[in-house]
């Protein structure tokens, strides 16, 4: 399956961004999905991360309260609301796939080319 995300930009400290994972085929749904970002010289490491079927969600300290992971299996699409953004989320944000437990960053594979979020102070 490939992933594509979508919906980064500039953006002023305090707002919002929402950004979207679209994937090429329906088997995506019966995967975890899960949104990672890499700022300059740093690791790539989850944020969010949906279990398919949506019923569990998993967030990094950083982001909980601000951020809010969804899926609507009928458009093949996650989707990551970002609200409150200060500068330190800017990075390069992805998605994947994993059938393993969704809050387990190493199960994660099918990274597609990520989007580019600046927030600025």
């Amino acid at each position: 399956v490939q992933l594509q995300a979508s919906g980064g930009g500039l953006v002023q400290a305090g707002g919002s961004l929402r950004l979207s994972c679209a994937a090429s085929r329906r088997t995506a749904n019966h995967y975890s999905t899960g949104w990672f970002r890499q700022a300059p010289g740093k690791e790539r490491g989850l944020i969010a991360a949906i279990s398919w079927g949506g019923g569990s969600t998993y967030y990094t300290d950083s982001v909980k309260g601000r951020f809010a992971v969804s899926r609507d299996d009928a458009l093949n699409t996650v989707y990551l609301q970002m609200n409150n953004l200060k500068p330190e989320d800017t990075a390069v944000y992805s998605c994947a796939v994993s059938s393993g437990p969704y809050s387990w960053q190493r199960g994660y594979k099918n990274w597609g080319q990520g989007t580019l979020v600046t927030v600025s102070s």
